[in-house]
């Protein structure tokens, strides 16, 4: 069996199991979008940019509704969702040209979710080769853009 390391996610999760609320709640009660990194308010969910990406432009799609459990979402939220799936998709398109996209969700500490209580859908746009030999051999991701930039061109693009 062959194990995949990712210690640069370690402060995301160390940060996530501390108390302080939700960092999403938070995120929408700040009325700040660009300094909490939301690029789109829709009806019943928020599109926010991961802090901590895989690849530039991985996005989540958040419900405002807090829940982890799938069931207790309201239908209408999580057709929202899939629409806004489609135009985040259609957005990365246009801003990045990826070769393919990831999109899930990690419900519960043991399925790999970072942040437990409120569910999200990842968005993440793909290349071949983005997993490079700085994160196999270094332990170091290497993101060719910042947080700042990535939310200036989706803000546009999902405008």
């Amino acid at each position: 069996m062959d194990y995949l390391w990712t210690p640069w996610r370690y402060r995301y999760i160390a940060d996530a199991t501390k108390d302080e609320g939700c960092v999403f709640c938070a995120a929408v009660a700040m009325n700040n979008d660009p300094e909490a990194l939301i690029v789109f308010r829709g009806a019943k969910n928020f599109v926010i940019l991961n802090r901590y990406p895989y690849t530039s432009g991985h996005v989540m799609i958040v419900p405002y509704q807090h829940s982890a459990d799938l069931p207790a979402v309201e239908p209408g939220t999580l057709a929202e969702m899939m629409v806004l799936a489609q135009r985040v998709q259609l957005a990365l398109e246009k801003t990045y040209h990826p070769q393919g996209y990831n999109l899930g969700m990690n419900l519960g500490r043991a399925a790999g979710a970072g942040v437990t209580g409120h569910l999200h859908l990842h968005v993440l746009p793909r290349w071949s080769g983005d997993s490079n030999f700085m994160t196999v051999v270094a332990e170091t991701r290497v993101e060719p853009e910042d947080l700042s930039t990535t939310y200036q061109k989706l803000h546009a693009a999902l405008a």
